[in-house]
């Protein structure tokens, strides 16, 4: 059977379970990746993705190609993610691409996230269809 997703992987960080089903099944029917990585906490994902740097040979077919990242969660934000980011080796940093995903309607939200050069799309929730065309 041919494989018709987009892309290998992504990746959705959000602390609420609902959105993480709704988002998935989202990303599915829009066959825009193969597998989805799924963590509730920006700091679960942070330590997914240093874990795939302590191979010496960082392999892109585990990374995800874009993190859907959202903003307000507790212990550690979405920026907070992106601090964190920023600290992981070269390889992850430029392939991985950060879409910010959230509820708020902050503008200075959307500045702050696109202040990072991780950061290319900011999309309010939910996810939606039209929103996966472009990526």
């Amino acid at each position: 059977m041919e494989n018709n997703d987009k892309y290998f992987a992504v990746m959705i960080v959000d602390d609420n379970d609902i959105d993480n089903i709704i988002n998935s099944k989202m990303i599915e029917g829009a066959n825009l990746a193969k597998i989805i990585y799924t963590h509730n906490s920006a700091a679960s994902a942070i330590d997914f993705l240093k874990n795939i740097q302590k191979i010496s040979t960082p392999d892109e077919n585990k990374l995800p190609n874009y993190i859907f990242l959202d903003i307000d969660m507790p212990m550690m934000d979405g920026f907070q993610f992106l601090e964190e980011f920023k600290t992981l080796h070269e390889d992850i940093r430029n392939h991985c691409k950060v879409i910010m995903l959230s509820a708020s309607v902050n503008p200075s939200d959307k500045q702050q996230a696109s202040s990072s050069p991780y950061f290319v799309k900011y999309l309010n929730k939910p996810l939606q269809k039209e929103h996966l065309v472009d990526l």
